[in-house]
């Protein structure tokens, strides 16, 4: 199974790197472009994915988040606000993505991976926390200790992002932009055969053309294959696995079918 993921926030890059910049009233535009781009690509191919979503973009795009929705996708929390997550996020973004979009938001991932509680995911009714990315990369994703497979914590299905078996090499959003493309897809399809599943995760902001912005100060590494190529790039990637008959399911879906083979 394939299991795609967009980190659905406010743009706010750019602070990261010194600038004087608003997520909400410069950022917003960028990801409301990215994340257009993003359906209209999943739509051309006939797939479909999670969007984790903070409460600060599903309150400025109300428009895409019903677009997401009404062409079958999955809205989960992402928080509330990107650049300063709070500990009572947990609670409040899930219900305000509710009351939003009149659905049940059964997913959770902590903005830029950091730790979040399981207990209070847990009591707060989530299904799943996709939190995790189990690399071997020191700092903020050094986790070799942890699996690199789901897992439960409690009641709460922890999904990790996919990387590599046996050396770990993070199969993310800046592997997209900067492996070349050969050697990326080689490596997803070895860790889906391996795994019987592959998790990865993007940012509608990376399909904007971040090139033609200087000002914003982004280094190589995430204006390398932005905008339109890292599109033709996913596209690729999508392709190769419907080539070879792998099944694209949501985060929820995945859960779902994860409970029913631990209670059989």
């Amino acid at each position: 199974m394939i299991l795609l993921s967009f980190d659905t926030e406010e743009f706010d890059v750019p602070c990261e790197h010194g600038v004087n910049y608003d997520p909400i009233a410069e950022g917003m535009a960028v990801s409301m472009e990215g994340t257009q781009r993003i359906l209209d690509l999943l739509k051309q191919e006939g797939v479909r994915a999670t969007f984790f979503c903070t409460t600060n973009f599903a309150e400025n795009a109300p428009h895409i988040i019903w677009r997401i929705l009404n062409e079958g996708h999955e809205v989960a929390s992402h928080g509330c606000n990107h650049t300063n997550p709070q500990p009572e996020d947990v609670i409040t973004s899930k219900k305000r993505l509710e009351e939003l979009t009149g659905r049940k938001v059964n997913g959770y991932r902590q903005p830029r991976m950091f730790p979040v509680s399981d207990e209070e995911l847990e009591r707060q009714g989530y299904h799943y926390n996709s939190s995790l990315n189990p690399a071997f990369i020191p700092g903020r994703y050094m986790h070799i200790s942890e699996p690199r497979t789901p897992f439960w914590r409690g009641k709460v299905l922890q999904i990790p992002a996919s990387v590599t078996p046996w050396f770990r090499f993070p199969l993310f959003w800046l592997s997209l932009h900067n492996l070349p493309l050969w050697l990326y897809k080689r490596w997803a399809r070895w860790t889906w055969k391996h795994d019987g599943q592959f998790v990865v995760y993007n940012h509608p902001w990376e399909f904007y053309a971040l090139k033609e912005h200087p000002e914003y100060k982004l280094p190589f590494i995430i204006t390398r294959n932005s905008g339109d190529d890292l599109a033709q790039r996913l596209g690729e990637v999508i392709r190769m696995f419907k080539g070879e008959g792998a099944s694209f399911v949501t985060y929820e879906e995945f859960t779902k079918q994860y409970q029913q083979k631990r209670r059989g």
